[in-house]
């Protein structure tokens, strides 16, 4: 029941981000980014809990979008350090917001008071299973149910 659902969430997270040419990971990279910014590839995998090797592959695509740009560790010449572009910053509003709009959805159809405990029991979940927010010692935007899982 619980992947059905996710399945069922991602469709239509995927359905609202495609407007904005993204994947609901890369929206996610990209708000990270926003808040952690400037940061080495390798942090960035650290973060996320993925291998340097999926990160450098999600980086590749978001940086032969525009959306995210690769400069020269001034700490360390032989390093990388990510930063949004223009056109990525410019996004991370939008995609707060499709990710709000499928709160609503949510809301909407099993009611803010369970939409509330769903929250609760994922976030209890995520974490029983050793999962964190990438960046999550950065103050969160807003408090509502994807939007609070996809960024804390």
């Amino acid at each position: 029941m619980l992947l059905h659902a996710a399945d069922l969430v991602d469709d239509r997270l995927r359905e609202r981000l495609g407007a904005l040419g993204l994947r609901p990971r890369q929206a996610r990279v990209l708000a990270a980014l926003s808040r952690m910014e400037p940061i080495s590839q390798v942090r960035l995998a650290r973060e996320f809990d993925v291998t340097p090797a999926s990160m450098s592959t999600m980086t590749a695509r978001l940086i032969d979008g525009g959306f995210v740009a690769r400069e020269v560790d001034p700490a360390e010449a032989r390093a990388h350090l990510l930063r949004l572009t223009d056109r990525g910053r410019g996004l991370v509003d939008d995609i707060h917001a499709a990710w709000r709009d499928v709160d609503r959805l949510i809301e909407e159809r099993i009611g803010a008071e369970e939409a509330a405990r769903l929250t609760a029991a994922a976030r209890a979940l995520r974490d029983a299973l050793g999962g964190r927010a990438p960046g999550s010692d950065a103050p969160r935007e807003d408090d509502t149910t994807l939007h609070r899982l996809a960024t804390e």
